[in-house]
This record gives structure tokens, sequence and C-alpha cells, in this order.
């Protein structure tokens, strides 16, 4: 039983962690160790302006301007111990940002605590460059602040979290058993199934932060059913919740990940979820990414589920030629074809992958579930050569002839009265039919590489002679024309594209751009259009050693920042970061 004075103690030591940050002590500003989602106004002699950064994964980065608003700033101030926010700054100049744009698209209630529980993409998924660094300056209560007697937060709450820690290890006056049973699927002689039991003793005022544990007056244990292969890691769990800090391995991060969803701990399980992206690209047969995907729809963990839907819609192509791909489910299938960045050939090869999944299932699925997902094709973006063979060479023509003559009468629509009046509302953006997904045959991309090289010992400027010319530069620029728009009415008008990928600021200082990390590609038309209605959203991807894509950037003002190890980090890792550069050209009428 816990003695008085424990009791007492551990109270004190909870109370002085949750309230750490109200405490504020007229010193000199101390120094910590940063913690994960600290955050930070960086750059400017004032202590309540500056440029925003959050520190993530052991380093400090940025966060982009775009959405940015009132409410993400007042969140921000209030984290830093400020009032409230005064304004937001942006294009100004504070310096060199080395590290990674972490925030992109942040999107806060206002309400936050932490600026890191706001919604956002995602971990450093981000098409900005450091030019897009968001500034804020903070309400600071008064006028006049003296920047050598300002009020500054005194945190030693990374202390009590190891504190905390030992005392679970220690074990004393722990007054709550937790009995953890394990199936081994062996039977014991009387024929009952043999199960492994474990036994931890923790502390109900602890466990009372999680309602499952139901730790309340009168309750001293609980039974928890794992399976074995789980149950060594359930001590660290249990341990995760005195500490919040944890050691996650690949081979511990499912067990872990279910006993997070399982208890209620959804930071911890978007948090792990998110590691799993690190280990998608490792199978190639695409069993793994398909059963990543039906746990995470099972535990609804969305960052889990968006990351495998993410990686399959990427590399669509080689998911359709993968053991994985007759295994499909109707609604992981569903989930891709409502993607625009599917990555595949041509609209074409979506509408024969599906056909082709649909008559692998024969009969096991209905009529109407089959006209759904041919439903999901964008008609209005196969190549217009193409329409005219559907009715001989689809294997479904003949079932669902209505739903395949209904799309085909769009897509000839499009190709031929793209900009009558009696069409005109028919190609907005509301609906997807006519807006085009990441297309990669001829004409529409070319790929650029950079040779090894150039890259190996991570230097970007030690290949050029004695004439200032570099000579692997030819295999990172190159020249092509795509037609301006995919409708057959552009078929003869052509647009002139000039591609490169830059590795050093010489190279780019000859074109004459300015750029702030390396490679960076860069995209520019050699010819201009009089159509207001056409944009181009281009895209460069990174495909890793040539064996699937794992990252997709945007082009802004013809630019595309690239580099793993500065304002980007990849969604899924690349072992040596040997990268072929695919530009893709996407028109859209708009």
């Amino acid at each position: 039983m816990l003695t008085h004075q424990n009791l007492r103690t551990l109270w004190i030591l909870l109370l002085l962690h949750m309230s750490a940050r109200a405490y504020k002590f007229d010193i000199l500003k101390t120094h910590h160790e940063p913690q994960e989602g600290d955050v930070r106004l960086f750059g400017s002699k004032n202590v309540s302006e500056g440029r925003v950064e959050i520190y993530h994964d052991g380093k400090w980065g940025t966060v982009c301007d775009d959405n940015w608003d009132m409410a993400d700033a007042r969140v921000l101030c209030r984290q830093l111990n400020f009032p409230g926010a005064k304004s937001i700054l942006t294009g100004k100049d504070y310096g060199q940002a080395p590290g990674p744009i972490w925030l992109d698209d942040i999107n806060c209630k206002g309400t936050e605590t932490h600026l890191f529980t706001c919604e956002f993409k995602g971990w450093g998924e981000t098409d900005c460059t450091h030019k897009e660094d968001v500034g804020v300056v903070c309400e600071t209560g008064s006028i006049n602040v003296d920047i050598n007697d300002s009020t500054h937060s005194l945190d030693h709450s990374i202390g009590l979290s190891d504190f905390l820690g030992q005392i679970f290890d220690d074990g004393n006056g722990c007054d709550f058993l937790i009995v953890v049973q394990s199936p081994t699927g062996n039977k014991q002689e009387d024929g009952t199934p043999e199960i492994s039991e474990k036994t931890i003793c923790a502390h109900k005022m602890i466990l009372s932060q999680i309602p499952f544990f139901n730790a309340s007056v009168g309750i001293t244990n609980i039974t928890v059913n794992l399976s074995l292969p789980c149950q060594p890691h359930f001590t660290s769990f249990i341990r995760y919740i005195y500490t919040r800090k944890m050691d996650v391995t690949l081979s511990s991060a499912l067990c872990l990940h279910q006993m997070a969803s399982n208890f209620g701990l959804k930071q911890l399980m978007e948090d792990i979820g998110r590691l799993f992206s690190k280990i998608l690209p490792e199978d190639s047969t695409f069993h793994n990414q398909v059963s990543f995907y039906k746990y995470a729809v099972e535990t609804k963990d969305l960052v889990l589920e968006e990351n495998c839907v993410q990686y399959m819609a990427w590399n669509y192509q080689n998911l359709t030629r993968s053991p994985a791909w007759s295994g499909l489910s109707v609604g992981l299938l569903r989930a891709l074809l409502t993607r625009s960045d599917l990555v595949a050939p041509d609209e074409y090869f979506v509408l024969q992958s599906v056909e082709r999944w649909i008559s692998e299932k024969g009969d096991s699925i209905d009529l109407e579930t089959q006209a759904d997902l041919l439903g999901h094709i964008r008609f209005p973006m196969i190549p217009a050569e193409k329409l005219y063979v559907i009715e001989s060479s689809s294997p479904l023509y003949s079932t669902h002839k209505t739903v395949y003559r209904d799309n085909m009468l769009k897509a000839f629509q499009f190709n031929v009265l793209l900009f009558s009046n009696l069409t005109k509302q028919k190609f907005g953006k509301e609906n997807t039919d006519y807006q085009p997904r990441i297309y990669t045959a001829e004409p529409w991309s070319i790929v650029l590489e950079v040779s090894s090289s150039e890259t190996q010992s991570g230097q970007y400027n030690n290949h050029y002679n004695n004439y200032g010319y570099n000579p692997y530069s030819q295999t990172r620029s190159k020249s092509f024309t795509t037609p301006v728009h995919n409708s057959l009415i552009f078929k003869d008008i052509v647009m002139s594209w000039q591609a490169n990928i830059f590795i050093n600021r010489y190279e780019c200082s000859n074109y004459g751009v300015r750029c702030e990390s390396f490679p960076v590609a860069r995209l520019t038309p050699q010819s201009y259009i009089s159509q207001s209605e056409i944009l181009f959203r281009n895209r460069v991807l990174l495909v890793c050693q040539g064996q699937y894509v794992c990252q997709i950037q945007d082009f802004k003002s013809n630019m595309a920042s690239v580099s793993a190890n500065a304002t980007q980090v990849l969604p899924y890792p690349c072992a040596g970061d040997q990268f072929t550069y695919q530009i893709v050209v996407t028109p859209e009428y708009v």
C-alpha cells in the first residue's frame, strides 16, 4: 500500500508536471534540452518575434506560411507563455534556416496548447521552400519590454519523467496488479489451452489517467489479454504511461501500436503509425502494405491508413503487377481510385487494371459494386485514340454497357466541346472526372538522373573541369515537348519545356536563379499559351533506385526542392539516397 508520505510526494510531482509551464521566474534565461514538440522564435533580437521553429525527431525545423493564420499564431505564442499573438510575418529574413520544413498547411482551432497537436499534412510533408518560412510577433502584455529583464520559463519537467520511470522500475508503493495472459497455442494435460501469464505491479494514481484500466476506488487488479508475441512489450507500454517516453523498434512497433489503439492513447498510436512508413518500401510483393492498411482501418488509425494508401497510389503500377493485387479489398481499391495523386502511365492503364481485378474476382463481386468501381475511372482523361478501342477490347463492356457508354460520351465531349457554352460548367474542379492524375507515359514525362559519382560523397561542387563544364550535367538537363492539353482539341498545339536538376549554386547562378537547397528541380516553359482556362500543375517524382516512388513534389514558380537532407523529409526512405527524377507535366482545365 502507498504510505501517506509516498502518496503526498507523488501528488506533488504530478502537479508540478502538469503545471510546470504555468510558473514563471524573473531570472536569467536557462537552457534545457529541447523536447519533442517544443517551439521557439528564432533570428530576432526581440524575444517575442522571430521565425517559427519546432523541434521534431532530434532537430529544429521551420513552418511554412501556407494557410498560417492568427489562430495558429495564438497557439504558438501561448505555448511560449506569451498572452497572445500580435501579427504574422511572411518573407522576412531571419537568417539561414539549415533544418527541414517540418510543418505545412497547419490548421489550428486556436484552443490547442501545443502547435503539433493541430492538424497538418504530416511531419516533413511540404511543397514549400525556406523563402516561405513563417514568422510571428507575440504579444508581451507590455509596450516597452526590456530584453534583459524579460520573463522566462523554468521547466524541469524532463527530470520528472525520469523520476516517474524510476518509481515504476522500483515498484515501491505499487497498489494495482495487471495480469497479462497470452495463449501459447498448446494444450495442457486436461485439454484446456495453455496460458502464459505475467504480472505487473503499477500505481493506481498513474493508471487512473487511462479509463481502460478502471483504476478506481475498490479496484485493485485487472486482466489483460494479449497475443504471445506482444507480451514482452507490455512492460515498456505501461512504463510509457508513467514517462511519456519509449524506444520503439520495427519489431515492436505493431504490438505497441495495437496496445496504444486498445488503451486509447491516440498520440502514441499516431506517432508509431508514422514509423510504418519506414518499412512500407521493403516489401515488393505488397502483402505487408495491404495488411497494414487493413490493420489501420480496424484500429481507426487515419495516419497509418493514409500512409499505406498514399504509398500504394504513388506506386500503383507496381501494385497491379504484384501478388497482392488480386487480393485487394473493394474498400482499398476504391480508396486508390478516388485519389488524384495516383501515379500511372495513363487513365487507360487504370481502366484495364480495374477490369482485370473485377474479372479475376468473378461472381464474388456483385454487379452494383463492379459498376461503382468502374464509375471511379476518369474516362475523359483516357487518351482519345484509346477511347475508340474500349468497346471492342473491354471484357466488361457488354455487362456494363450503360456505364461505359455514359462515361465515353463524357470523354468524347471533353475532346471536342471543351470550351463550348454547353459544357463549360461540366468541367469544373468539383467534378473529379475531368481532373487528371499523375500520368507518366510519353509525352507527359521525362527522366533525369544524378550520377552516383556526383552524390557519393554528398558534395555537389567537385565535378567541374578547368573550363567550368561538368561532364555529368547532360543527364540532368533535357528539352521536351507536350501538347498544351490532353484534350484532342489541342493535339497540334505544342508546348516546349526545359527540365534541369541543379546540384550546386554555380549551376543555379548560370541560369539566373537562386537556390536554397540541393538538388533542386527546375521546369520552365519555352513557349506560352493564350488559353487562360489551362493551368499546369507539374510535379517531380523521386524514384528510389529505379524501384519505387518515395516522394512527389509540386513545382512552385518553376522550382521544386527535392533534397531529403534540407527542406524536405522523404515520406518513404531510400537507402543511399540514389534517385532518378521523373518530371511530369500535368495540364488542368480550370
